[in-house]
């Protein structure tokens, strides 16, 4: 009997949010055992969802997947009603892909009566039904708290990837590659990323509390003469950044670029590191993102120093575990 030289790719049926549609396409682009099935995204007139899953009678059998953004609120409730619907439609498999775990970016549990919304999410998550092919796959990129990898219960499995390759990808790329230094804001974001980059020499910053004002200081390496990439999992306003970058320059840094796998940006908060005309006051050299939150991704197009590292290869590839 002849052996089996290649492994057999499943055909894998991708259905998607709104917002989401660009990277779908991409997703489907990079694969010829991915086909984009569609849904009827409509509402009654009293606001509530009215929905309808195009194809269902035909997906019997089929490893099914649905790509999701929780952007918002408003948007989640609608979205977990297909979720739900999809591993009932005797599918021979489900996966969720949900780029950005958005909830708990800031929970702390201080206090008695603070409320772990990333722990409702994730229970909410947990709850999905269990398709013919058993329990749903759930795709997340950097998670923001390593501890709500344990929020998940036993009727999800949760792959955890991660945005850095394609960072790393991209610094190769550079004509001065071979004068990076990887720096990271605190020690959370080292933690979480150190190892993954270890072949780059690595500068770690700090936040130290000095009367009423958080300062960052500069907590170990050298980032003299070299073009340094601060790298973190996500950014809200952005703050923690530009501190690090006057921190980093002040040390002589020759130039000064951020990654981070989640540009959030609430209230346009991206508006602060568009470059100038002038010059005066472009402080960073590049600043990547991923696609994960495609309403920053359509704000910044072609906006200087922002650049878009698309997952859609790195979805594509986590389709066939």
């Amino acid at each position: 009997m002849e052996e089996k030289t290649q492994f057999q790719k499943k055909q894998v049926l991708l259905f998607y949010c709104i917002e989401y549609e660009d990277l779908a396409r991409q997703v489907a682009s990079q694969s010829d055992v991915i086909t984009l099935q569609s849904i009827n995204w409509r509402n009654f007139d009293d606001g509530f969802p009215n929905l309808y899953i195009n194809n269902a009678q035909n997906i019997r059998g089929q490893h099914v997947a649905f790509l999701a953004s929780f952007s918002s609120p408003a948007v989640i409730f609608e979205q977990l009603s297909v979720i739900y619907a999809l591993p009932r439609l005797f599918v021979a498999s489900f996966t969720l892909v949900l780029p950005f775990f958005p909830t708990g970016s800031f929970e702390r549990m201080e206090e008695e009566g603070d409320v772990a919304t990333a722990f409702t999410m994730a229970r909410i998550l947990s709850n999905i039904p269990i398709s013919r092919g058993g329990p749903t796959s759930l795709v997340i990129y950097d998670i923001h708290a390593l501890q709500e990898r344990f929020y998940f219960g036993d009727h999800v499995l949760p792959l955890f990837e991660t945005g850095i390759p394609l960072l790393k990808q991209r610094l190769h790329q550079l004509p001065d590659a071979d004068k990076i230094v990887v720096a990271f804001p605190d020690d959370g974001a080292w933690k979480r990323f150190h190892k993954q980059l270890y072949h780059f020499p690595m500068v770690v910053c700090t936040k130290v509390r000095e009367g009423d004002k958080r300062i960052v200081r500069l907590k170990e390496g050298n980032a003299a003469g070299c073009h340094v990439v601060i790298v973190d999992d996500l950014v809200q306003s952005g703050g923690t950044l530009i501190e690090c970058q006057k921190v980093l320059k002040a040390h002589g840094a020759a130039k000064v670029s951020a990654y981070v796998t989640h540009g959030v940006f609430p209230k346009r908060s991206w508006e602060r590191f568009i470059h100038k005309a002038d010059g005066l006051e472009n402080v960073f050299e590049y600043f990547w993102i991923t696609d994960s939150c495609p309403l920053t991704v359509k704000a910044i197009a072609n906006k200087a120093p922002f650049e878009v590292l698309s997952l859609a290869g790195s979805i594509s590839d986590a389709l066939q575990i």
